[in-house]
């Protein structure tokens, strides 16, 4: 189950770099960019695709988090015997 809930954390943190990324100026075909945006495009663009565009703010990255964190809590009550 660790193993499960450092996935997970990895994969939030993953999410949070992609984010701030996009807020800089970086070299969009650098090796890191691209397995950045190959990792976390399958969860991110189906849910782009759902989610309006809401004044140029992508709010995918925030739900994706919450989803997260709540797959972390029902892994660990999972873990821990409810």
């Amino acid at each position: 189950m660790t193993l499960i809930l450092m996935l997970l954390e990895l994969y939030e943190f993953l999410i949070i770099v992609r984010v701030v990324l996009s807020w800089v100026p970086h070299n969009n075909r650098h090796k890191a960019a691209i397995l950045l945006r190959d990792v976390t495009n399958p969860v991110m663009v189906p849910l782009r695709r759902i989610i309006p565009n809401l004044g140029g703010i992508d709010f995918s990255p925030i739900l994706i988090i919450i989803g997260i964190e709540f797959l972390k809590s029902f892994v660990a009550s999972m873990a821990h015997g409810f």
